[in-house]
């Protein structure tokens, strides 16, 4: 009993304690060489100009599929079948910049970048949250994607785009979340079978067609 009094006094003291709750942060590629914003991405992918920046430049700016994991290599034929995907699109519909790269072959490829920065935090009841009964998840962050063609060393095209601001909220609810790990301890410590306590008592509400008290879902060993 007194135990009981404890876990209850526990749960009303962490109620209002959101602060309490997990949170974590994802950051694609290396931390040392990755952009930290959105606005740090755009600047950079602005200081790039097609016909003048070099692959030794972009080196400088920390885009090089060498050294950043954030960026992919495209050969010529991954190219075309990024800007070509299906026969409704043809060259003459292609930026001229673009019809230089595929029609250069071997001597013109792709880097495209893909970054994404996003944090995750539970908010809400940290008792419920423990207990498993009730979890709401917020991850907000952003996304950039960029693709540059380089043709022998000198950036040809570049095309920007992504998500700035992400926010996502997912919450879950699991009433019965406790009795499933109150039967796990029962079965650990005394010897009893918790089968499927869910079930049991779900059915307590379906009527007297359904009807099945919940201790049938108690098998004792």
């Amino acid at each position: 009993m007194n135990r009981a009094f404890f876990l209850l006094a526990v749960a009303g003291s962490l109620a209002g304690c959101s602060s309490l709750l997990p949170r974590s942060k994802e950051t694609s590629g290396s931390a040392a060489i990755a952009w930290q914003s959105y606005e740090e991405a755009e600047r950079a992918f602005a200081s790039i100009v097609p016909g003048k920046t070099t692959a030794a430049e972009l080196a400088a700016l920390h885009v090089d599929p060498r050294t950043n994991p954030n960026i992919t290599l495209l050969h010529n034929f991954q190219v075309r079948e990024r800007f070509i995907p299906n026969n409704t699109v043809t060259l003459d519909d292609l930026d001229g910049s673009v019809r230089e790269c595929i029609a250069a072959r071997s001597a013109c490829v792709g880097w495209e970048i893909n970054q994404t920065a996003m944090q995750k935090k539970r908010n809400g009841n940290a008792a419920l949250d423990m207990l498993k009964m009730r979890r709401e998840t917020h991850s907000s962050g952003w996304r950039f994607a960029g693709l540059l063609l380089i043709k022998d060393g000198v950036v040809l095209y570049k095309l920007a785009g992504g998500q700035p601001l992400i926010h996502e909220i997912a919450q879950t609810e699991d009433m019965l979340g406790p009795l499933q790990a109150l039967g796990t301890r029962l079965n650990a410590i005394n010897g009893i079978d918790v089968t499927d306590v869910r079930n049991g008592i779900k059915a307590l509400a379906g009527g007297n067609s359904g009807h099945v008290e919940a201790a049938t879902a108690i098998k004792i060993r």
